[in-house]
């Protein structure tokens, strides 16, 4: 049984009214200027210190209640390059943009728990609530760390929440440990000699060593990987060549892999370039492979989960927690902000999944009634971290 906050039916009022704000004018990565103002507005408007500029569009807001620890909450804002086709009243009127993976339910339950503990403060301490741009692919986790995030706003712990499609709603799942996959890209260029179509004798066929190199580049997760670990490499771009008659001379393989240890991680870096270039070699072919890290495998820390299964259980009860969920190996770069504080990442359940209703889908729209779960667990998430007021 869901018990969410005193006075959470104005506040969810409120949040469904920014949340469809935010959703009708959605921005992507580092160029979120609206959001950002809008945040900002907000934060002042509750009284608290608004900070702006660190990643370029991310807004701090300080509140303050006597001495004591610190903590942040962080929700991300940006949105993706989708075209949205929801035909929703508040749907995205930035032609290409979308609010696709809940970001904008995200800032609107963080705004709303800034509201209520900036009325309330039930605890004694600070807390530095995070709006963080471009989560999606560009790492802005990732730079409002680099640009001092943690010097400028000491913090003892941070915590952050996604919403969950296809966990039901008035539940929250949350473990120990990994529970989102590292991301990493790769590039793989073939160079070989190109050849009329029907006389391939006369060149080295990067198309043929290319299939090669992609199926073995399979066999790694089950023959190279420990079989209780887990490793997903995708092949998601292959092009190569213009023409009907002509086995092009180069070709350019793209996709990404997901692990959770960074030994696994550097094991799949190191044997994807073997195999590339061992194959390729054997079709007299060259390989160079390009290989980024972008995001971290997003991992809890032990004690800051209780502390956080304490605060849900709060909310949802102690059978509405998921305690053992199924990491996933989609990727978040919340994972940056872990490796310098200790902290917790849960998922609140958004119901099902169906009828397109999954993250990263055109179909998506936010569920707005985990607005009031949300903002209860970031309230009761307050009240168990820090010290209760005097």
């Amino acid at each position: 049984m869901v018990r969410t906050i005193d006075g959470t039916e104005a506040l969810t009022a409120d949040m469904t009214a920014w949340r469809r704000d935010l959703h009708a004018h959605p921005e992507t990565a580092f160029e979120e200027q609206r959001t950002s103002d809008f945040v900002a507005e907000k934060l002042a408007s509750f009284g608290l210190e608004v900070h702006r500029g660190l990643a370029k569009t991310g807004v701090v807001g300080l509140l303050r209640n006597g001495e004591g620890p610190a903590v942040a909450f962080r929700a991300d804002m940006d949105a993706l390059h989708i075209h949205e086709q929801t035909n929703l009243p508040h749907a995205s009127r930035n032609p290409g943009r979308m609010h696709a993976c809940g970001h904008d339910g995200h800032t609107a339950m963080l705004l709303g728990a800034a509201r209520h503990l900036s009325a309330k403060p039930n605890f004694q301490g600070t807390i530095a609530f995070v709006f963080q741009p471009a989560e999606e692919n560009e790492g802005g986790g990732r730079v409002m760390v680099e640009e001092g995030l943690f010097d400028k706003f000491p913090v003892d712990q941070v915590y952050g929440m996604h919403n969950w499609p296809g966990l039901e709603v008035g539940k929250i799942a949350l473990r120990p440990g990994p529970i989102m996959a590292a991301y990493d890209i790769f590039e793989l260029t073939l160079t070989g000699k190109g050849t009329h179509a029907a006389m391939p004798h006369l060149g080295t066929d990067t198309i043929l060593a290319g299939t090669q190199i992609v199926n073995a580049w399979q066999t790694i997760p089950s023959r190279s990987v420990h079989p209780v670990d887990s490793a997903v490499v995708s092949v998601t771009q292959f092009h190569a060549g213009d023409t009907w008659n002509v086995l092009p001379a180069t070709a350019v393989l793209r996709g990404t892999t997901r692990t959770f240890r960074k030994e696994v991680q550097d094991m799949v870096e190191r044997r994807m370039g073997e195999l590339a270039k061992a194959i390729a070699a054997g079709y007299g072919v060259e390989a160079e492979l390009r290989y980024e890290r972008r995001y971290p495998s997003t991992v809890n820390e032990a004690a800051a989960t209780e502390l956080a299964r304490r605060a849900a259980a709060g909310v949802v009860g102690e059978s509405g927690l998921d305690l053992d969920p199924m990491p996933s190996m989609g990727a978040e770069d919340f994972a940056f902000m872990l490796q310098q504080r200790p902290g917790c990442y849960v998922w609140v359940g958004a119901g099902p999944s169906d009828g397109g209703r999954n993250l990263h889908s055109p179909h998506y729209d936010f569920n707005d009634a985990v607005l009031p779960i949300g903002l209860s667990y970031w309230v009761r998430l307050a009240e168990t971290v820090l010290p209760r007021a005097a």
